[in-house]
């Protein structure tokens, strides 16, 4: 079975191209926008004191606080 991998940022498939772009945005600031496992559009919400991030069918992610 061949599990593919996407983009957390801009939803495309992580053998795809070229993400250092990707990787440099949710490594400072921005909150991943897409599942890295189905590339859906997740439902973020940022706080003060971090980011959460769901997926409908994965589950949530969070910033470490």
């Amino acid at each position: 079975m061949i599990t593919t991998v996407y983009c957390s940022f801009c939803g495309k498939e992580e053998s795809g191209g070229d993400h250092a772009f990707c990787r440099q945005r949710l490594s400072m600031i921005d909150p991943p926008r897409y599942c890295a496992e189905c590339a859906r559009r997740m439902v973020v919400q940022v706080t003060p004191d971090g980011w959460t991030a769901r997926c409908s069918r994965h589950g949530e992610t969070a910033s470490a606080r």
